[in-house]
């Protein structure tokens, strides 16, 4: 190891002890690193009115760094800038909704530009109900239903006339079916069922 002390002043030089400092010499010169490049890692704005900062340091032979750099102090305001020149003209007008709102509402119109095109959206309340008007003359008399009262009375009438006569004039049969044939009960029952048909038949 380097001894910075040997040898002292006024001493003899003995040839091992020189030679290992010439050797410690050697290596810690063979261990300063060689700079091959360098890299600015970043470059930090601080406040206006901070101190400016820089770190270096050597990573494998290539030198790093850090630059902290204040901003400067707030410049006075600058004059207006002159009039543009003017945008161009829009080509059309286009009403993109026209919106009803309830009565009372407000009403509202609202535009956009596109660059192109000047849009239009109306909302406009509905009015409120008017007054209930007076009423109108009587219209014409309507088409004839399909049956009138008068001719439903009638077909009822025909309807009755036309029908069987009440069968409640025709009395019963009176007598017995005798245990033997007798052609004058025959006939009897022939005569009433005759009447009956007659009762029962409509009237021409």
């Amino acid at each position: 190891m380097f001894d910075p002390t040997y040898p002292q002043d006024l001493t003899p030089i003995d040839a091992t002890p020189m030679r290992n400092q010439l050797n410690s010499l050697k290596a810690l010169i063979d261990a300063i690193a060689t700079v091959t490049g360098a890299v600015v890692d970043s470059v930090n704005t601080l406040p206006a009115g901070e101190p400016a900062v820089v770190t270096v340091s050597v990573t494998d032979s290539t030198l790093h760094f850090t630059f902290d750099i204040p901003e400067g102090p707030q410049g006075v305001a600058g004059n207006d800038g002159g009039e543009g020149p003017p945008g161009p003209p829009f080509a059309n007008a286009v009403v993109d909704a026209v919106n009803t709102l309830p009565a009372g509402d407000p009403a509202n119109v609202t535009v956009s530009f596109d660059g192109t095109n000047v849009g239009f959206t109306f909302d406009i309340p509905q009015g409120h109900d008017g007054p209930t008007g007076a009423d109108g003359p009587q219209g014409p008399a309507g088409p004839p239903g399909e049956v009138t009262g008068a001719e439903l009375a009638d077909a009822i009438a025909d309807t009755v006339a036309g029908s069987s006569a009440n069968s409640n004039s025709v009395d019963f049969l009176g007598s017995s079916a005798p245990p033997d044939y007798d052609a004058a009960v025959m006939q009897e029952v022939i005569d009433k069922v005759n009447e009956l048909i007659g009762a029962l038949r409509r009237s021409e």
